[in-house]
């Protein structure tokens, strides 16, 4: 790929940005804002040719993205869905890898079989950032968010793994069914056995460091390194980045506070960028898409788009309703566990299955050499624009036709207020304990402070179940932080003015504003939550 300038990257970024921030203020997911947006600048005049290279795509962007999401993730949640999950991460994916790619060496005059099936793999994963915004946008079940969450983590490892084996014997190197399945295998427990190595030196690492900017530093090397160290030993990079990040994810209340306050605002930042930039990208790619088609142009070419879209819609839903329910008959224990599964929710996990820029850049990774290379490209970038368009769109007012039942927001806040109360207590008892040494004797006005704070902290989540101002619409913890941040704005003031008239300097305003950011900061944090 011929290496853009920088003005173009700089353009790509902050357009991308800007629309994705627009689109937060419609209905519409930024995703497909995106792409539209994408397809609308491929052919505008000046814009340069964007052609995606998996070299960069695979190893720097899919990493960070896989990151944030796992540690965002639930581990035991997971762990409690592990069956659909690997159902729909392995399972689905190397289904859809050969119904996908038989029915379009049936449908393409000439298409050999293992083209055929390396087309297969290239669509075979779908990306879910799109369906889970949704879901959370419309109050999905938690369980089918978590489902969905948990196969876009790991179905891109299973579609990478058999892209290769596909190829492998597209270009007539494959050691036959014994091979592929070994090369399967040791990229798969190869990449989680990878990432169980590096996952406690690492975590480890970031209780121990005490220097912010070597933090920092760590956080955003931490899924560079596991997928570089896996695809070093030919084993998933994928699945070490996933497994180190959960991990990570489950034991993040172990690093402090202010670790935990830098990552989460760099990791958001990144994610929001890169998203933003990934999306805009797949729209970007027509033109590069539609050269050298030669004989598929015209009406074959619509024809068999057409068909693999229908292909890999209909082979999601073949998959999806037996292994959700074969099991619940075959199984008493599953049958308990898994009690609230419904057809509703099968219908939406099966209709989320939106693919994305992994596909399209595992396309661009076929070799020159390969036949039928230019027809691949586009199959597969039809088939991602298809899915986000005709699925994405028509999600919502699916889910809402359905009425699944939205997680319960008073049941939330109850348990979020009974859990409270008992840290309170236990807060409350150590409290008392450490007042009583001698050596930690407060003054009666700093002792009650404490007990003032952790009073307000018990109260807040109580005050959310009850009456709220029928002037404002603000219960009195609402109340109490905008309070707070109004006089904490009127110290700002000050403090500015204060350095204007040279009576502090640069370096004291600094250190005072700091203080006010961080009450005003932890005030907010109680907001969001």
């Amino acid at each position: 790929m011929e290496v853009l300038p920088l003005v173009a990257l700089v353009a790509l970024v902050a357009c991308s940005a800007a629309v994705a921030g627009a689109a937060r203020r419609t209905p519409v997911p930024a995703p497909l804002l995106l792409v539209a947006a994408g397809l609308a600048a491929s052919y505008a005049p000046g814009v340069p040719a964007y052609e995606l290279d998996p070299h960069v795509v695979l190893p720097l962007l899919l990493p960070p993205l896989l990151h944030t999401a796992a540690v965002d993730s639930s581990y035991l949640d997971l762990r409690a869905n592990a069956r659909p999950v690997a159902l729909l991460s392995v399972g689905y994916v190397l289904f859809a890898t050969l119904a996908v790619g038989y029915a379009a060496y049936l449908l393409v005059p000439g298409l050999p079989l293992p083209v055929a099936l390396v087309l297969g793999a290239v669509v075979a994963p779908p990306d879910a950032v799109a369906a889970t915004a949704i879901a959370r946008r419309l109050g999905l079940p938690h369980r089918i968010t978590t489902i969905l969450q948990g196969e876009s983590l790991v179905n891109d490892a299973t579609a990478i793994t058999a892209y290769r084996v596909a190829l492998a014997a597209a270009v007539g190197t494959s050691a036959g069914w014994a091979g592929g399945i070994a090369e399967f295998l040791l990229a798969s427990v190869g990449g989680v056995g990878v990432g169980l190595l590096l996952m406690v030196p690492i975590h480890h690492l970031r209780t121990r460091l005490r220097d912010p900017l070597l933090k920092n530093t760590l956080a955003l090397l931490i899924p560079f390194v596991a997928y570089a160290a896996a695809e070093r030993v030919h084993a998933s990079g994928v699945l070490a980045v996933v497994v180190v990040a959960l991990y990570l994810g489950h034991r993040n209340w172990q690093v402090d506070f202010a670790t935990r306050l830098q990552e989460e605002a760099v990791w958001k930042v990144v994610a929001f960028v890169l998203e933003s930039v990934v999306f805009a990208l797949i729209g970007l790619q027509l033109p590069v898409v539609l050269e050298g088609l030669g004989e598929y142009e015209g009406a074959a070419a619509a024809w068999y788009a057409l068909a693999v879209f229908a292909a890999v819609v209909v082979s999601r839903f073949v998959w999806v309703f037996p292994a959700t329910f074969l099991p619940l008959r075959l199984s008493a224990r599953i049958r308990a566990r898994e009690a609230d599964t419904t057809w509703k929710g099968a219908v939406v996990v099966a209709w989320a299955g939106m693919r994305g820029v992994v596909s399209l850049a595992i396309a661009f990774s076929v070799p020159m050499d390969v036949p039928h290379r230019s027809l691949i490209l586009f199959l597969t970038f039809t088939t991602v624009i298809a899915t986000l368009v005709v699925q994405g769109l028509t999600l919502p007012p699916l889910i809402r036709l359905l009425r699944l039942p939205a997680p319960d927001a008073k049941a939330q806040t109850l348990a979020e207020a009974q859990a409270q109360s008992e840290a309170s207590r236990a807060a409350e008892e150590r409290l008392a304990e450490l007042l009583a040494e001698p050596r930690n004797a407060l003054p009666p006005p700093l002792a009650e402070r404490l007990r003032t704070v952790l009073e307000r902290r018990r109260n807040a989540v109580w005050e959310r179940l009850g009456e709220v101002n029928q002037l404002t619409g603000e219960s009195a913890d609402d109340v109490y932080r905008r309070l707070a941040r109004e006089m904490i704005a009127a110290e700002r003031e000050v403090f500015v003015a204060l350095r204007d008239e040279r009576r502090i300097d640069d370096e004291m305003l600094r250190g005072l504003l700091r203080r006010l950011d961080l009450e005003e900061a932890a005030a907010y944090r109680e907001e969001a939550g």
